[in-house]
This record gives C-alpha cells, sequence and structure tokens, in this order.
C-alpha cells in the first residue's frame, strides 16, 4: 500500500482539537482514504510517534486538514505484518514565524499490510528414509513435511502432499504420511526410490521434490549374520579368524543365554581329518612308541609287496588306504610277525565299515595252515560288533577261560573312519577308539588249544582255512560261494589302513591320543574382557567347540575370535564344512525365536608342491681292488638333496593400470622332512655270494632310520630331515668280491616324502670296473724259435719305470711273419682311435644327461692296466693319453696284442704264433 489519506475539518476554535484527528484506519492496498473527521482551522502539518515507523504523514490542504500516511519503503508481510504507532497534529501558529504553534491530541494508527502468495512450499530435510519388513501393511511409513514463508493463513498453509514417481505401490495423504498399497516383497524390489511434492493452499507447488528412499527389509528371521560362506586358507598361513564381523540378528528379542556350537566337517578329509600321512611305523615312532612294531599293511614297495594285489585310495594326497570288497585278503609273510606272539601286545588299525551282512567280516587272523583249521587268535566284525579272539596256548590245568571279547559299538557300522587300539594282557583287553576306552558288554570262554606242531598261517581281509583238513574245533566254516581263494573264509567288507602289531609291550595312553589328533582344527582366542562371561568346551579332537554365556553382545566377541587352523606343512586341499548350531533362552518362551542353524565351509588351497632333486657325480670308475675291499666303493660321495617350490610374483610397475606388467615365476628353495629312499640296482639283481650294498647300521639308527635291503636294492625308511638323508646316503658302499666278469654296474636312487606324496626324480649312478693284471714273462716263450723273434731297439722305446715283458733278440724275422706284424699293428693302431673316439663319445653323453647343469667328472684309478697274451714274438709302443679309456684285447689264430696301460702311458705288446 502506497498511501493513508485523512483530512481535518476547521471547527469553531482555531485551535486543533483532539477529537478531529483519524481515530480509525482500514486496510488499503494503492488508494487514498479520506477520513470522514473534519476541524476547523488550518493545519501546517502531522508528527508521527514511534520507532522505525517505516510510515511518514503528509498535509494536502491545510485549510481542509487533509493528509496523508505512506510507507516510507516496500513493506514486508513476511517481516511485519502489523504496524502501529501514534500520530499529532498542529497548526501554524501566529505570525510568519507561526509562534504559539498549538498541537492536537495524540490518535493511535493501526496498519495491516495485505499478503501476496509470492513464496513456494520448501521441504524441510533434503530427503527421507525409512526401511520397512517385507509382507506387512503400515499405516504410516514415514512422514514428509513442507513449510512455506508466506505470512497469511492462506498461502502459508500446505493443503496438499503429491507422489510424482508413477506405479510405486504407495500414497501420500495431506499431512505427508507415506504408507504402502499392497504388501512388500523382498525378493521383487530391495528399495524404492520416491518423488514426492507439495502445494499450498494458493496452488503453489514446491519449489523442489523431495527424494525419498524406502528399504524393504527381508522377514525377519533369528540367524548368525555377516560372515563369508566360503573361507580361504592358505596354507602354512597358520590361524585363520573364521567370522570376524558376525552378529546375531535376534529380532529385538530379549534373551537371557545363549549357546552356539560350532562343528568343523572333516570327515571326509583322510581318516577323519588331516593328519600326517607318514606310514603308521613313522607316525608310531614319532609319537614316542617304543620299538618293536610291525606294520602289517605297509605301501607296497620292493621288500614289502604283499600288499601289492589290494585295490587302495587314489593319489598320495593322504595316506593309504586298502579296500577289501570281500573277495581279497593277503598272507602276511612267514617270519614278520612271532608264531607265538608273546603277551602282552598291541593292535591298533584304521577302519570304516558299515552295516554288513550276519557273517563274521575278518580283519586280522592268525590260524593253523593246515589240518586242523584252528583260529588262535583273530579280530573280526560280526553284526556291529567288534570281537576280539583269543585262544590260549595249553597249560596242565584244564580249564576254561576268557577266549571271546565283544564290544557291540555304533562306530562299528557307521560309515566312518574311526581308530581302534587293544590292549591284550590276558585275561583282560582293553579297547580305544579314537582315543577313548570302551568296556565288553560279553566275554566269553573256551578250552586251551592242545598242543600240536603245526604251523600257523597270519592273515589279513579274511582267515585262513584248510578245507582238506579237519574243520574250526569251535566252528564250522563254510567254503565261500563266490570269489576270493578255497584257502580264505569270513572275507572283510570295508577299508582298513595302518594295521599294527607289536609284541612284549602295550600302547601307553599318551601316544594313541598322539596316533589319534588331528593336525587340523578349531581354535579360539578369549578377550580377556569377556573371558569369565562365556564358557568355552571343546571336543577332543578339536572339530566342535561349544559357548555358552547370558549376552549377546559378549557371544559375538567370542564368536569372532574363532578360527581355524591347519599345522601340517603340507595340508590336504579340499572343503571343510562349518555348522553353527544355536539355541537361545528368553523370557517370554511363547514368543521366544527359534535361530536355524547357519553353514558355510572353509576352502584348504592346494599347497606348493615342492620338486625333490636328487644330484650329483652319476658316473666314475674304480679299480677292481676297491670293489673288492672290506670297505668297497661309496655310490653316492658328492649326493645333495634340495627341495623347491615355484612361486608367481607380479613384477613392479609403475601404474596400476600399466598392460605391461606380468607375473613372474620363483623358485625358492624350502626345508621339509624325507620319509623313504631307496636305492635299486638297474639290471641284474644282485648275486648275494659275491656282491652286496652296504651301510653302517650305528649310523642309521643313531639318526632312528631303519634300513633293509635285498637283491633288488636297499630301502631306508624314516621321517627325518633332508641333511640326515644325504648323511646317511652318503655312506651307502657296494662291494664286489669276484670282479673278474665285471665292467660295471648301474643303481638308481629315489627319495619321498609323505608316504610317496612327493617323489624325488630318479637319480641314476654308473660304476665302471678297472681291471688291473700285473705282467709276466710267458712260459711259452721259451719254446719260440730263434727266427720267429724280432729285435727291439732301446733307444726307439723308453721302458724305465715300468714292469714289461722282457725283449728277445732275433736274427732274422720270415716274411710271413712280418706280414703278421704289419696286420696288428695297423689294427693296434686303428683299436687306439676308436677308443679314444668311444671315450670322447661318452663323456660328451654323460655331460648331458648330468642333472642341474652339473660337470660329469669320471674318476679313474691310477694303478696299471695290463692285458698280455703270450707272445712268440714281441713289439712295443707308446703312446700318451690325456684322458681315460677302456679297449678290449683283440687276437685271431694267427695275431694277437696286448695293451698295458700305466699311468697315462699306454703299452701295447704284440706277437704271432
Amino acid at each position: 500500500m502506497d498511501a493513508w489519506k485523512m483530512a481535518l475539518l476547521p471547527h469553531a476554535t482555531p485551535s486543533p482539537d483532539p477529537a478531529c484527528l483519524c481515530h480509525s484506519c482500514t486496510k488499503l492496498s494503492t488508494s487514498l482514504f479520506l477520513p470522514l473527521l473534519t476541524c476547523a482551522g488550518e493545519i501546517c502539518g502531522f508528527r508521527i510517534h514511534g520507532q522505525n515507523v517505516p510510515f511518514e504523514a503528509v498535509v494536502l490542504d491545510k485549510s481542509t486538514g487533509e493528509g496523508v500516511i505512506r510507507a516510507k519503503d516496500k513493506l514486508d508481510c513476511e517481516l511485519q505484518k502489523e504496524h502501529t504507532f501514534t500520530i499529532q497534529a498542529y497548526d501554524c501558529g501566529e505570525g510568519p514565524d507561526g509562534a504559539n504553534m498549538k498541537k492536537s491530541h495524540k490518535a493511535t494508527v493501526h496498519i495491516q499490510v495485505n499478503d501476496i502468495n509470492e513464496y513456494s512450499p520448501v521441504f524441510k530435510e533434503r530427503s527421507y528414509k525409512a526401511t520397512v519388513i517385507e509382507g506387512k501393511n503400515y499405516d504410516n511409513i514415514l512422514k514428509v513435511e513442507a513449510v512455506d514463508a508466506d505470512c497469511s493463513f492462506q498461502y502459508s498453509q500446505i493443503c496438499s502432499y503429491e507422489i510424482v514417481t508413477p506405479d510405486v505401490p504407495f500414497t501420500v495423504d495431506k499431512d505427508g504420511n507415506i504408507k504402502n498399497t499392497e504388501k512388500l516383497n523382498y525378493s521383487k524390489e530391495r528399495m524404492y526410490k520416491l518423488t514426492v511434492t507439495a502445494y499450498d493452499c494458493g496452488k503453489n507447488r514446491a519449489s523442489e521434490d523431495v527424494l525419498v528412499k524406502i528399504n524393504i527389509k527381508p522377514t525377519c528371521k533369528p540367524s548368525w549374520q555377516g560372515f563369508n560362506k566360503r573361507i580361504e586358507y592358505e596354507p602354512g598361513t597358520g590361524t585363520l579368524a573364521l567370522f570376524p564381523s558376525i552378529h546375531m540378528e535376534n529380532c529385538e528379542e530379549p534373551i537371557t543365554s545363549i549357546q552356539a556350537t560350532i562343528e568343523l566337517e572333516t570327515s571326509h578329509i583322510g581318516k577323519g581329518c588331516d593328519r600326517d600321512t607318514y606310514s603308521e611305523k613313522s607316525l608310531h615312532k614319532l609319537c614316542g612308541a617304543s620299538a618293536g612294531t610291525v606294520e602289517l599293511l605297509p605301501s607296497p614297495s620292493s621288500t614289502t609287496n604283499w600288499t601289492l594285489g589290494l585295490p587302495t585310495d587314489n593319489g598320495h594326497d593322504s595316506d593309504q588306504v586298502f579296500e577289501f570288497n570281500g573277495t581279497q585278503a593277503i598272507k602276511i609273510p612267514d617270519g614278520m610277525v612271532s608264531s607265538s606272539l608273546k603277551e602282552p601286545f598291541t593292535v591298533s588299525v584304521w577302519m570304516r565299515h558299515g552295516p554288513g551282512a550276519r557273517e563274521k567280516e575278518t580283519i586280522l587272523c592268525n590260524s593253523d595252515k593246515t589240518e586242523m583249521n584252528r583260529h588262535h587268535y583273530s579280530l573280526y566284525v560280526h553284526n556291529c560288533r567288534l570281537v576280539m579272539l583269543l585262544r590260549q596256548d595249553p597249560t596242565e590245568a584244564e580249564s576254561y577261560k576268557p577266549a571271546e571279547f565283544h564290544w557291540k559299538l555304533d562306530q562299528v557300522c557307521d560309515k566312518e573312519w574311526h581308530h581302534y587300539v587293544l590292549n591284550i594282557e590276558f585275561p583282560s583287553v582293553a579297547l580305544f577308539v579314537d582315543g577313548a576306552t570302551f568296556e565288553p558288554f560279553l566275554v566269553s570262554e573256551d578250552y586251551p588249544l592242545h598242543a600240536t606242531k603245526i604251523d600257523t598261517q597270519l592273515t589279513v581281509g579274511a582267515c585262513w582255512q584248510d578245507f582238506t583238513g579237519h574243520e574250526n574245533e569251535t566252528e564250522a566254516v563254510s567254503q565261500p560261494s563266490t570269489g576270493g581263494s578255497v584257502h580264505m573264509t569270513q572275507f572283510f567288507r570295508g577299508s582298513l589302513a595302518g594295521l599294527m602289531i607289536r609284541s612284549g609291550k602295550l600302547e601307553n595312553k599318551k601316544v594313541i591320543d598322539c596316533l589319534y589328533t588331528c593336525k587340523e582344527g578349531l581354535d579360539v582366542q578369549l578377550p580377556e574382557d569377556v573371558a569369565s562371561a562365556v564358557k568355552v568346551r571343546f571336543n577332543p579332537n578339536q572339530s566342535s567347540l561349544t559357548l555358552e554365556g547370558d549376552d549377546i553382545e559378549n557371544v559375538e566377541k567370542v564368536m569372532q575370535h574363532i578360527s581355524y587352523l591347519n599345522s601340517r606343512q603340507f595340508p590336504t586341499p579340499g572343503i571343510r564344512h562349518l555348522r553353527i548350531s544355536t539355541t537361545v533362552k528368553c523370557f517370554n518362551e511363547d514368543s521366544c525365536i527359534t535361530m536355524p542353524d547357519s553353514e558355510g565351509y572353509v576352502m584348504v588351497l592346494q599347497p606348493e608342491e615342492p620338486k625333490i632333486s636328487l644330484s650329483g657325480i652319476d658316473h666314475f670308475a674304480r679299480g677292481a681292488s676297491d670293489f673288492e675291499s672290506s670297505e668297497g666303493v661309496t655310490l653316492f660321495p658328492e649326493l645333495r638333496i634340495v627341495s623347491t617350490i615355484t612361486r608367481e610374483v607380479e613384477a613392479e610397475a609403475e601404474g596400476e593400470d600399466d598392460p605391461t606388467v606380468q607375473e613372474n615365476v620363483v623358485s625358492e628353495e624350502i626345508m621339509h622332512n624325507l620319509d623313504n629312499c631307496e636305492v635299486t640296482v638297474v639290471g641284474d639283481d644282485l648275486d648275494g655270494e659275491h656282491e652286496s650294498l652296504d651301510l653302517d647300521l650305528t649310523q642309521i639308527q643313531q639318526r632312528g632310520l631303519e634300513m633293509s635291503s635285498s637283491n633288488v636294492g636297499m630301502i631306508i625308511t624314516g621321517v627325518n630331515t633332508m641333511a640326515n638323508y644325504e648323511q646317511v646316503l652318503h655312506l651307502i658302499r657296494y662291494r664286489n668280491w669276484h670282479t673278474e666278469a665285471l665292467f660295471d654296474r648301474k643303481f638308481k636312487l629315489v627319495c619321498s616324502e609323505l608316504n610317496g606324496r612327493y617323489i624325488s626324480n630318479g637319480f641314476k649312478v654308473e660304476v665302471n670296473v678297472i681291471h688291473t693284471t700285473n705282467p709276466m714273462d710267458h712260459a711259452n716263450n721259451a719254446m719260440v724259435q730263434p727266427q720267429f723273434i724280432n729285435p727291439v731297439h732301446p733307444a726307439s722305446v723308453d721302458l724305465s719305470g715300468h714292469n714289461l715283458v722282457n725283449a728277445h733278440q732275433a736274427s732274422v724275422v720270415p716274411s710271413a711273419a712280418t706280414i703278421v706284424i704289419v696286420v696288428c699293428v695297423s689294427f693296434l693302431v686303428f683299436m687306439i682311435i676308436l677308443g679314444v673316439f668311444r671315450i670322447r663319445a661318452a663323456h660328451q653323453r654323460s655331460m648331458r644327461d648330468q642333472e642341474n647343469g652339473k660337470e660329469n667328472e669320471m674318476d679313474w684309478d691310477d694303478s696299471a692296466l695290463t692285458i698280455t697274451v703270450n707272445p712268440m714274438e714281441v713289439w712295443s709302443m707308446r703312446t700318451s693319453l690325456s684322458s681315460p679309456f677302456s679297449l678290449d684285447t683283440v687276437m685271431d689264430t694267427h695275431a694277437y696284442c696286448s695293451l698295458s696301460c700305466v699311468e697315462e702311458e699306454i703299452f701295447c705288446t704284440f706277437g704271432t704264433l
């Protein structure tokens, strides 16, 4: 509004009357307002009283007292809707200078500022978020709110809201409340994004629309959350945290106690979990078992070949397992186990067996070879029972004694691997299954066996039965209907490994636990602040642990510190399943939640496979006397055993996106144990009458190793370092005390780790025999006629320092003899050249075959080599060679040549018959 207009009309009195002032005002926008009041006399002006009044009063007509109130600047309703002030009129006074000016009383002026719709609605928040659970209808998910800056009620009020985004299952009311129009589905949409606008009552739209995000949560299901289902474990990295960020979703249900069990499933790995896969005999030694243990199911080799025909598991990632399908069985060679087994003794075995038939299934049996068919002792399975039969030897007193011990065990038929140890000390038998003791539920008695001189046969997988003789003293045994030998019965169906028997001593509990202990399992490091608030229990092999606590937060902290550990240098790769089973108790049992099992798995990655390399001198020669000596010849004097792994290393580059970056392959030497080295003869087997492979047993025993030998070679077994194996192999000697017909021998060395899982290269060694003969005068020289003897001129040949045949003088050389001599000399020169060529060719070939680029050496003895045939006429010549060689004696019926090699000189003697 621009101005207020008012008039003061004159009255009878010349002075202004306060009643003549404007006393009422009406809102106007731009028009003038003339009050209906008039005052007499002349009015010279108006004065406004008040602070910061944005108005001024101007006289329009002095005679009439008409004036106008107008704004000094533009008014803003949003800043101030009303203005109140006082106004006073005054006359012009007397005289030209206006003396005695009269004033009226003050009058109050009220001014209201009219509003216009100049502002649009604005939302209070830049965006809105909300989370809802699927499957529910909500009356109010969230509220959006906008404001308008206009000052009037009409224009400042928000009259409506609108969702601009089309085709969404939501609506908004006039108050800004958003709700869903249908049940939401998490699998269909996990988040909705809506655009919402607002209108004021003047129909002005919001200057900017607002974004609303509505997250859809699946129906609350109590569970463990925040952990990876697949967890990769790299061998050799120690412990690995399994659930570093795990937390429990309890759907806001108050909980009073929690019990969580974490299980690591390893039954499919090896024999129930990852263990060292050395031979069972080596494992017994590592666990501290006493000597004298006999392995009845060893890995097949040249010295333990009775298991060669049995089906085995595939590969060598785990130790070797033998499969029995009801038709296979093996006989243990005589002498492996004493026929008169002394008590106490121990039998241990790994077995996996499922529900079987009603027939007996024999694991181990010692029975008569012929005639009587008596079972002296046996271990067998019958109707998911493990039975140990032990018949006593004859005694003076013919009385019943304990003979069969029966255990009813679920483990026998659950198709899982279990470790069984039986400590037999008559009249009691103690059974350990997976380290836990079990008492027999039945012990039956029988008479001792009658005294006989019949030999016994020890078998595995069945029981030896001679059907040509009498039947078993205790029961009749039927011949197997199909498969197998007619001498076998009670066949076993299942898997066996590590079958051991030891006479004279019982296995102690510490060794039993060591044999069963896994190399992998669960571990937990309790935080100090929750150690007393949460109880932790492990099972014996640490494949399962249980937590108990009253507070969710404390249990979560312990869960976050649970880790997986595999202490093997080369673990078995593959999956280990994880399962978390949880039980909770609530304040309100009626609404208490149920926690489902959570599952995941640990993926043990393939370890870097070591490459075991054997290198050294692979070709040398020695004099025959060295082979015939008591010490013999060392086969591997400079043997070197090195193991390396190959790693891929990413090359460094300036930028991350450099396309030239390539992975480099590097070889890294590592240290680990060996458990077997085998020396085999290449070619004909050793003849025990005049040759052998020898090794000092004291050196073997000092290093805790064992050695066995046969006519095909030698085997060294036992878990030990590569350095110790090197030292022992350096001591292997080859002897031959009948070398007349021996020119060379070849041997092959192979070493392995983890029961054949990692095998070295085959290192071959060839040794040559240098024959030495002392020259002597030939007796038939005396019968040679003088005319057939050629003279030898001392000036032409230097014979000092050598033991040669004496030269003989001859005055005449017949023409036929001359021809023979020329032919022999020519042939001799040809043979010398051919020998040098063959030696150099062999030397170059051995250089190519030498592994790791090492130069092959050929070590020749410096002793003399003489090949002499009784000459009638003798010529001598000498030549010098820089490299060793060997030549065969060449002769025919009319002429002959013989060679004598002393140090670096070769002497040739030839003649004619």
